[in-house]
C-alpha cells in the first residue's frame, strides 16, 4: 500500500561512486536489507512503526539500478525515502538520497525536532550513502595464499 498523499520535502544528499550502476545497486540492497540490530527492532516497536520488508519501511518502489523507494509511518510521522541512481562519466553513478515526510500534530512536532532538527536524520542518511560506496568499491581480499 502506497501513501496516497503527498509529502513536504525534508531533504537529499548525494554522492558520486566510482563503480558502475548495477554494483551500487547490489551494495545499496545489501546495506537497506541487512539484518536490523536489536536498537532498531525496539525502537520501531515503541514507535510502532510500519512493518514491512524491513523495520519502519516497506517497498513501494523498485526499479533495478535506477530507484528504490521506501515509505512507512508511525504514530509521529509519515515519510519517504527514495534512492536514486543515475550514471555519471567515467563508469561512476551518482547515488542520491531524497526524504520527504509529514509530522502531524504537537507530538508530530516534537518527534521532527528530535529527528530533523537534531540532525539526527542527516547523519543517519549519511552513514547509509557511505556505508554503500565502501560496500560498492570494495575489492575483495584473498583469504588464502595462491596456490604453488
Amino acid at each position: 500500500m502506497r501513501l496516497a498523499e503527498p509529502l513536504p520535502h525534508i531533504d537529499e544528499h548525494s554522492t558520486e561512486i566510482d563503480a558502475e550502476p548495477t554494483a551500487v545497486w547490489r551494495a545499496l540492497e545489501r546495506i537497506v536489507f541487512a539484518e536490523p540490530g536489536a536498537p532498531v527492532r525496539v525502537l520501531g516497536r515503541l514507535l510502532g512503526a510500519t512493518r514491512g520488508e524491513l523495520i519502519g519501511f516497506r517497498v513501494a518502489r523498485s526499479e533495478l539500478a535506477r530507484l528504490l523507494e521506501l515509505e512507512g509511518e508511525h504514530r509521529f510521522s509519515r515519510y519517504r525515502l527514495r534512492f536514486e541512481l543515475s550514471e555519471v562519466g567515467g563508469g561512476g553513478t551518482r547515488l542520491t538520497a531524497v526524504t520527504d515526510a509529514a509530522f502531524p500534530g504537537a507530538k508530530g512536532a516534537v518527534y521532527r525536532t528530535l529527528v530533523i532538527g537534531s540532525r539526527a536524520h542527516v547523519l543517519a542518511v549519511r552513514r547509509i550513502l557511505r556505508a554503500v560506496v565502501s560496500s560498492a568499491t570494495r575489492t575483495p581480499r584473498r583469504t588464502a595464499p595462491p596456490r604453488p
